[in-house]
């Protein structure tokens, strides 16, 4: 067995390989504590035919490795969960970029959590684990990669922080970086400075200097790859050449696809199907070119912003809906108001989670044209839709204020570039539409990069050609204040500090401008909250008529329930939160509920029915309590059988029997009633 030992900030970190999974390509035991991770990688000898590398990443998380049994029916692992689909895109994303070109073997890279220490985070380590097995491998890698996630609490960096820590951090990140720059960047704000987002990011890759420096000395031999080969290049461009520089001038979408198409058909109908790959090199070699002279497909100047439309309430049975077309790229948002039962409850690691706000992004396959689809979210559809909720989570009023479970659907209806930050934008108009009072609006938009040599072109709001064939996709989302949400990926295996900047100046710009488009939509709602969307009401009973309230069994609850159609949530420490379909049903509920489990104050003022009158008082009911107002005390007023009377507590007699009084509540109103 061989080990490595370095420290990221004050943690130390050991490397194990040579005595675990001998069978694969490379595998390493990463070890943190009594936290330890596996990874190994796998790939075939010979390549796949592919124009592309068939790259398979995975992590998954034991549940012995925190001593527990899952909780499922099967009581065993089944499918990832969405933690574990997003933690791999983050692996997957920090290593694709580093495989050279011409790589094109079927690989697999699986990273499993065996060991975890309580409060630990072993996702946070799951990026180094793959590096260490990739460099132990055969398999070739530009240059090693590291990666860890930190938070800033309270002005303070925290590196690989532990579970749960994130609750009082105003930055939270997962970033990956090479000896060269930056690789991947994921992660989400409380509207935080360009400046402070950039200081995090220097001292992450200053902390992963051990690791790169120890993994690079882990280094083995590598497979030897040729260079894919580019046949026909030149006869491809004299056949074909000015018919591309025309199409890729074209600013139409579908009309610029269909003139690619048409010329691509040329070149394989006179030089056969092995010049594909030369036509696809020159569209792209051209298209790239066109962007450094200035000229983006679409016509636009590199920090332009496509025209946006907003639209409110186009769907007037949901509580709240939006549509945001920005280009060629369009969002039809609804957002859904629910009572705190609604909450999803999420397994984890270390036990169960409940999640009171949803976000979720479905892009069919007609939103880009095409036939075809799959029954369920695919990884990509799970991480932009994550990638939208962590923008819009800090906006979000506080749960003791709005007490709701909100969830919001975005349905991609057509798209051409950047569908997550159109996620944002439409969920933020459609929780204002549905009257839910977010701190502030939040938007996003896309970047991108085309860079040959010491030429670099920033793009702001990029097209889906632009993302095909630049070299950056970098996607910032916030408010007018700072960022909320980050994601960065590029195809250069590392990014220079200067451009990162100057893509995030570019970026608070976008957004600003984005905001400004929206301003007249969320103007108009005036903040009026819908009158079809649930009412909440909050009570507060003694804890000891808890089970007053619920009765036998629940039945009072239930009954309740059943009679108003309201939701009610009863909490030990006496707190009631009552969630109607609109205020008539929230009000009788909260109406019902103080009936059964109010409590009444000598001196205070009580809305009662009168049960039965006799020659001398009337015998009068408030919520569950019978009390007499004594025919002294009924104000020269009588009574009938039925009757609401307006009566104050005067105390209770020497047997303690209620004693009121009709006469001590004159000149007050029913309104001053403490169950009016």
């Amino acid at each position: 067995m061989q080990s490595e030992t370095f420290t990221i900030g004050e943690t130390p970190i050991t490397l194990e390989w040579g005595h675990l999974a001998r069978q694969a390509s490379g595998a390493v035991l990463l070890r943190q504590g009594r936290t330890a991770l596996l990874a190994t990688v796998t790939a075939a000898a010979t390549p796949s035919g592919a124009d592309f590398l068939p790259l398979t990443v995975e992590y998954r998380e034991r549940a012995a490795a925190a001593g527990r049994i899952p909780g499922n029916f099967f009581r065993r692992e089944t499918r990832p969960g969405e933690h574990e689909v997003l933690v791999s895109r983050l692996v997957d994303r920090s290593l694709r970029p580093l495989f050279p070109a011409g790589f094109t073997c079927q690989t697999d890279v699986q990273v499993t959590v065996h060991s975890a220490e309580p409060g630990s985070d072993p996702a946070s380590l799951a990026i180094l684990a793959a590096s260490a097995a990739l460099q132990v491998s055969d398999l070739p890698l530009a240059a090693p990669v590291a990666g860890l996630r930190l938070l800033r609490r309270g002005g303070r960096l925290v590196l690989l922080p532990g579970d749960g820590e994130e609750r009082l951090a105003d930055l939270d990140l997962v970033v990956s970086v090479t000896p060269d720059g930056l690789v991947m960047v994921e992660g989400e704000a409380d509207g935080v400075a360009e400046a402070d987002v950039l200081a995090a990011l220097d001292a992450a890759a200053e902390a992963l200097a051990p690791a790169l420096e120890t993994l690079a000395r882990m280094a083995g031999p590598k497979r030897a790859v040729a260079p894919p080969a580019k046949p026909l290049l030149a006869e491809v461009a004299e056949l074909v050449g000015d018919e591309v520089a025309a199409a890729v001038a074209i600013t139409t979408k579908a009309d610029r696809r269909a003139a690619l198409a048409a010329a691509r058909e040329g070149v394989v109908a006179a030089l056969g199907a092995e010049a594909a790959p030369a036509f696809d090199a020159l569209v792209k070699a051209r298209s790239r070119a066109a962007i450094l002279a200035g000229r983006r497909a679409d016509g636009r100047g590199h920090a332009d912003v496509r025209p946006i439309e907003c639209a409110t309430g186009v769907l007037p049975a949901c509580h709240g809906s939006a549509l945001f077309t920005r280009g060629e790229t369009q969002v039809l948002a609804t957002a859904t108001l629910g009572s705190q039962r609604d909450a999803q409850d999420i397994e984890r690691l270390f036990g169960m989670t409940r999640e009171r706000f949803l976000l979720h992004y479905h892009f069919p396959a007609f939103s880009v044209g095409e036939v075809g689809g799959r029954p369920g979210p695919g990884r990509r559809e799970i991480g932009h839709g994550n990638l939208a909720r962590r923008a819009v989570v800090p906006a979000l009023p506080a749960e003791a204020e709005h007490p709701y479970t909100l969830r919001v659907t975005s349905d991609v209806t057509a798209s051409n570039g950047s569908s997550s930050m159109a996620t944002v934008c439409g969920a933020t108009l459609a929780l204002i539409d549905a009257g839910v009072p977010l701190k502030a609006p939040v938007a996003g938009v896309a970047m991108g990069l085309v860079r040959e040599g010491e030429a670099t072109a920033v793009l702001t709001d990029i097209l889906g050609d632009e993302d095909h064939l630049g070299d950056m996709d970098f996607k910032v989302a916030g408010t007018a204040d700072g960022i909320n949400a980050i994601q960065l990926d590029n195809k250069l295996g590392s990014l220079p500090r200067a451009v990162l900047a100057q893509a995030l100046d570019q970026a608070r710009d976008g957004r600003l401008h984005i905001l400004a488009a929206m301003q007249p939509a969320i103007d108009a709602l005036g903040g009026r909250i819908p009158d079809h969307v649930p009412r909440h009401e909050r009570l507060r009973i003694n804890p000891a008529r808890i089970g007053l309230l619920i009765g036998p069994g629940g039945r009072n609850l239930q009954q309740i329930q059943g009679r108003t159609g309201a939701r009610i949530e009863v909490n030990q420490d006496g707190s009631v939160i009552i969630t109607g379909k609109d205020r008539a049903s929230t009000r009788e509920a909260a109406r019902a509920v103080q009936a059964i489990s109010i409590e009444l104050e000598k001196g205070a003022l009580y809305l009662g029915t009168v049960q039965s009158v006799k020659d001398f008082g009337a015998f009068v009911r408030i919520a569950e309590h019978d009390g007499l107002v004594h025919v002294s005390e009924l104000g020269g007023h009588t009574p009938t059988e039925g009757e609401q009377l307006l009566v104050r507590v005067l105390g209770a007699d020497e047997k303690g029997r209620l004693k009121l009084s009709r006469k001590a509540a004159l000149g007050a109103s029913e309104l001053d009633a403490v169950n009016a």
